[in-house]
């Protein structure tokens, strides 16, 4: 009894916990819940990449995810959609528009030096611009950049290179000390100043001309670097917003369904197992609050297939004591006592409990690796609700009808939904049959 007493503590503790979690976290929800806007992007081939490959389709996921971050916006998602398409979810966009130009933009950086000619003087095209080449130094070279300010209070963006850029920079500005050294991102020239002297140490800044950058612009340079280039270029091809008012709704009827769920479910197990149908009915209550939490914890992004995942939940998490009592009516009839019809149904019970909430959970793995983020999230929202529902069931349960009903012998039987007359009847039939088995004489 002193282990059950500090079980049931424990279990206290847990709820005090989760609900503690529950008020103070917020909850995360996704783009069907909220609205936004879902993005599908096409990867493009070009002169160096005439295939689209696993590897390419990668690295283009793992840059578009970098930029998406980038916006401020929480809980995007960037799938793999086919070969060659990602479909990118954007909840809470205010600005479709700077999203798309965000996402299609290649941010190439590069270094470029002027074109010379036979004398080593600059070369201008028929529109007398200047001619610029390849220096090999580009935004690969580079290691972080951010924002800041030149002495006129201007908006600049500095440079910091890796180890190889920084010898490549500092040999492109020891080449072209007294020469202009031009700056292009995506192809557009920002600025081309002079190299006044040779730059060690990695580090460079980038003016707006005579301009300037504005605060916005400079930003946006900063998170495309930061974020880094695409590996080839790739075309919005499809766009669909959820509005928020179709979000809302879907939260009331999810609202809806699942309190409509949960009540059903309590209803059905006071009325057919009585006092350990309420035992569950707690247990399913404290089941929920404990998913919630770790819904939060993680996080998890509700969506509504989340939520359908745990709502089927529910249902699952009393299977489970469906199966217990069950096995323990059978004991209590075979004329066991109490401690021991509850400690044997448990124990008969766990192997199918165990067996069936496995495959359920390897379901769940398969759908989450091979499945798009709606898949995603009705299995994760799922699997989460099948391994919380084995702890309440087989903890939670057990330590309270062991605290309710004791160790004695089944005084009122009516609390388990059975009648005087059934108890030990299931012995007797036992017996019954496996003395027909001993003749032979059983069908």
């Amino acid at each position: 009894m002193k282990n059950k007493l500090i079980m049931f503590w424990v279990i206290v503790a847990i709820v005090l916990t989760s609900l503690v979690i529950i008020y103070k976290k917020p909850t995360k929800l996704g783009l069907d819940l909220v609205g936004g806007s879902r993005i599908m992007l096409e990867a493009k081939t070009t002169d160096t990449i005439t295939k689209i490959t696993p590897e390419v389709m990668s690295r283009l996921q793992y840059a578009i995810e970098s930029r998406v971050n980038k916006l401020g916006v929480s809980e995007t998602s960037v799938a793999q959609v086919g070969e060659k398409r990602l479909l990118v979810e954007i909840p809470n966009v205010t600005d479709l528009k700077e999203a798309e130009a965000f996402l299609g933009k290649t941010a190439q950086l590069e270094f470029k030096q002027p074109v010379f000619d036979s004398n080593k003087k600059p070369k201008y095209d028929a529109q007398g611009q200047m001619m610029w080449e390849p220096t090999g130094l580009t935004g690969e070279d580079l290691k972080s950049a951010t924002i800041g300010s030149d002495q006129t209070g201007q908006w600049t963006v500095s440079l910091e290179f890796n180890g190889a850029g920084a010898t490549k920079f500092a040999q492109l500005t020891q080449k072209l000390v007294g020469e202009q050294m031009a700056i292009f991102f995506d192809n557009e020239e920002i600025s081309a100043p002079v190299i006044r002297e040779v730059i060690y140490g990695g580090r460079a800044e980038i003016s707006g001309g005579n301009s300037g950058f504005k605060y916005e612009e400079a930003e946006k340079m900063v998170n495309l670097l930061n974020a880094g280039a695409l590996p080839v270029p790739s075309d919005i091809i499809q766009e669909n917003t959820v509005g928020p008012t179709l979000g809302a709704d879907s939260i009331e009827k999810s609202k809806f369904a699942g309190i409509l769920g949960v009540a059903l479910v309590m209803l059905y197990m006071i009325m057919y197992y009585r006092l350990p149908g309420l035992i569950a009915d707690i247990a399913l209550i404290i089941y929920g609050l404990i998913l919630f939490s770790l819904f939060k914890t993680i996080p998890v992004v509700l969506t509504l297939a989340g939520i359908a995942g745990f709502i089927l939940s529910i249902g699952m998490a009393v299977d489970a004591n469906v199966l217990i009592f069950e096995r323990t009516k059978e004991e209590l009839r075979a004329g066991r006592n109490l401690f021991t019809a509850i400690n044997s149904g448990f124990d008969r019970a766990w192997t199918s409990i165990f067996d069936s909430n496995m495959t359920t959970i390897l379901t769940c793995v398969i759908l989450y690796f091979l499945g798009t983020s709606v898949v995603k999230g009705f299995a994760l929202t799922l699997a989460l609700g099948v391994l919380v529902s084995m702890f309440t069931a087989v903890t939670v349960t057990k330590n309270f009808m062991h605290l309710i009903f004791g160790t004695g012998d089944l005084k009122y039987p009516a609390l388990f939904g059975l009648r005087k007359d059934e108890i030990g009847k299931g012995f007797e039939v036992t017996e019954t049959r496996r003395e027909k088995a001993r003749f032979g004489i059983l069908d």
